[in-house]
């Protein structure tokens, strides 16, 4: 489904589409606004391309982007008090997500190599008293070097889908943002104990992993703009970043469900 992005009056064109949503008029309206928002598709894809590098489709992850956008302007409620593109942003995200659970790329086999994966990263750290190099973990799990920089890769989604997988069970997968956060001094506690801890866990990481980290969590640029900032190859990047997230998965266990939001 090819998107050419045009202006419009936006304001106008949702004026519109609430007015006359099932009538052709309210159809056009929302044909103009899914074309002015479908930047934001490939903003969401580029974000979750540091997860799933070349190893899947791009087109099918948009395609299933694109369904999350008219997801969202079907069911966007202006009363709410709260920016459209909030709402859509975790319905794109949603929708991709769940279109990499169609095609099984996380399998129950994946989850359990990527359990066996942080296990034996924590007992060669126990064992060495240092974090263990790659070569080292690649030799207590028996496989080859090249497979083991594979398996720290797919770790990486399964860290992110888990982590939707976590937000669904606990009814939060539909979750539509309120200009209020939580502010009770429980919340406030938990939030400052998870940043120290995150604070201590970035320590480890090398210069270059903490520049990914910054950049992505931090600046929230997409694979291909840090590419660009570190002047290396976008799989490159995808490789630094899973590693690190290795490395701070075995550090914030407690918090893992927090780790990648």
């Amino acid at each position: 489904m090819a998107l050419k992005n045009t202006t419009i009056d936006v304001d106008k064109t949702w004026e519109t589409y609430f007015k006359h949503k099932e009538a052709p008029l309210g159809q056009v309206a929302k044909e103009e606004l899914i074309v002015h928002y479908s930047p934001m598709i490939k903003y969401v894809v580029g974000r979750l391309n540091i997860y799933v590098g070349s190893s899947m489709d791009r087109e099918d992850l948009i395609s299933s982007g694109i369904f999350g956008l008219i997801d969202a302007i079907e069911k966007f409620d202006d009363m709410k008090g709260v920016k459209f593109e909030t709402y859509a942003s975790l319905r794109i995200r949603g929708a991709v997500l769940d279109g990499i659970r169609s095609l099984d790329w996380v399998p129950r086999a994946q989850r359990q190599k990527s359990r066996q994966l942080d296990a034996a990263y924590t007992f060669l750290e126990g064992e060495l008293g240092r974090e263990p190099e790659e070569f080292e973990l690649a030799e207590h799990l028996n496989m080859p070097l090249e497979q083991l920089q594979d398996e720290i890769k797919k770790s990486s989604l399964v860290s992110l889908v888990s982590l939707d997988d976590y937000l669904d069970q606990n009814h939060e997968s539909n979750f539509e943002p309120t200009e209020n956060e939580d502010t009770s001094p429980e919340a406030v506690f938990a939030k400052e104990e998870l940043k120290k801890e995150m604070a201590e866990a970035i320590k480890i990481l090398s210069e270059k992993e903490q520049m990914v980290v910054a950049l992505y969590y931090y600046e929230e640029l997409t694979l291909k703009e840090i590419s660009k900032v570190l002047e290396v190859s976008e799989s490159r990047v995808s490789q630094i970043h899973s590693k690190a997230m290795l490395k701070m998965r075995t550090k914030l266990e407690k918090h893992k469900s927090l780790l990648l939001t």
